[in-house]
């Protein structure tokens, strides 16, 4: 993806708590689009190689969690995290994580992380096919902002993390502020 570009039109399966169910799992499917997370919304999309996984559990979702109130300051609407797990796998790591302000998108299949050109094999470890990890500023559904980690290439032997950190990006809004109000 490039800055500019507009995000590719994708339907999520998710799962949503609805206390109408009943039950002691009371979850039903909910399909999400591109459109429902980033229509008319100026937001972070974070996404990563796998929930529970170490960088992805100790850095990157704590730290864009605890930086909410700062990436607001610079006009984020909201903070979404996605990888190519699925909505259960999505849900339970964002409840094991204590996470109540960052949104878990699931792309299950890895449909829109394909479209995005950022699906890697990682075999190495076992994970099959899974996200390079990358973030962006998407301005009402187009690309304002592209942060990928350098390297991307299929069964990496590392993990790297830094240019799709919450500090890097802040520091990236931090930057266009001042760009604006000069």
């Amino acid at each position: 993806m490039q800055t500019g570009q507009k995000l590719p039109d994708v339907t999520f399966r998710t799962r949503i708590r609805d206390e109408a169910v009943g039950g002691t799992n009371p979850f039903r499917w909910q399909d999400m689009t591109t459109a429902d997370y980033f229509a008319g919304k100026r937001v972070v999309l974070f996404s990563l190689p796998g929930a529970f996984t170490p960088t992805c559990s100790t850095y990157q979702l704590p730290g864009f969690e605890k930086n909410i109130e700062d990436f607001r300051a610079h006009g984020i609407d909201e903070i979404y995290c996605m990888s190519v797990n699925d909505s259960f796998v999505m849900n339970q790591w964002a409840k094991a994580q204590g996470i109540e302000n960052v949104k878990v998108i699931p792309d299950g299949s890895g449909e829109f992380t394909r479209r995005v050109g950022m699906l890697v094999r990682k075999d190495n470890l076992g994970f099959g096919l899974r996200s390079w990890r990358y973030a962006a500023i998407i301005n009402n559904g187009v690309v304002e902002a592209w942060f990928e980690e350098p390297g991307i290439c299929d069964n990496h032997g590392e993990d790297p993390y830094g240019e799709s950190s919450p500090e890097n990006l802040l520091k990236y809004l931090a930057e266009a502020s001042k760009e604006v109000a000069a």
